[in-house]
């Protein structure tokens, strides 16, 4: 007879493989929750906790073989509370989503701040936007793969947009400043940062032959010496 103690354990064991590939930040750490009471806070914080058992779970079995109830279970909270926060297991994913959202928002502010060079402020953005992704090959084939095969595509696509609305106000801060090619539009140069990103962390998840970093740091340096200012 198998104890639920002795469930339990091998449940443990099964997610601790992966249990180092995602260490988003608590609910605290996110800039646009700081300013919420408790309760509220207390709900963020599950609906990440749920978030973070999820991609777990999709990097060890792909997206398509994983439910709501294996979530919940790794979540140790009823499949009701899954559906308080998200309206099926696809809408899990916009957590993704807007953490990446806020770290492109974040860099928008240091760039407005004019403390940084703009050339410095896209660089971090390079590395960070990269850091849940490139916890392992098997995560960035499962998000990608979710992402493309997702019924939120249309909430996917706005937050893609949002971000490259950001991005192309940091790429006119340059231009302003002297540090990017003023003959460039803005707006394409955003586009182009985007498709440098995903087309890295999709080959890199193919072959995995570096750290994703590396990968993306060569990126960079290609993307920013073509909307440089030449001289």
């Amino acid at each position: 007879m198998v104890t639920s103690e002795h469930q339990s354990s091998m449940k443990s064991t099964r997610l601790s493989k992966f249990a180092g590939l995602v260490q988003i930040p608590g609910a605290e750490d996110i800039s646009h929750l700081k300013s919420m009471g408790r309760r509220e806070r207390r709900a963020a914080q599950t609906r990440l906790k749920l978030f973070r058992c999820a991609l777990q779970l999709f990097a060890e079995r792909g997206f398509p073989n994983v439910t709501v109830e294996d979530i919940t279970e790794a979540a140790d909270v009823g499949k009701g509370t899954f559906f308080n926060y998200f309206k099926s297991k696809d809408y899990v994913l916009s957590v993704m989503a807007e953490i990446q959202l806020g770290k492109v928002r974040a860099a928008l502010e240091v760039a407005e701040a004019g403390k940084r060079p703009v050339r410095s402020v896209l660089h971090d953005l390079f590395g960070e936007v990269c850091e849940e992704p490139g916890r392992s090959p098997e995560l960035a084939r499962a998000l990608l793969t979710a992402f493309l095969s997702s019924t939120i595509r249309d909430l996917l696509a706005q937050n893609m947009s949002d971000g490259r609305r950001m991005a192309s106000r940091v790429l006119q801060l340059g231009q302003a400043r002297g540090e990017v090619d003023p003959k460039l539009k803005a707006e394409q140069m955003a586009l182009q940062l985007q498709q440098s990103l995903i087309g890295t962390i999709l080959l890199w998840s193919l072959r995995g032959e570096q750290r994703l970093q590396t990968a993306v740091e060569a990126s960079f340096q290609h993307f920013w010496r073509a909307v440089a200012v030449k001289g």
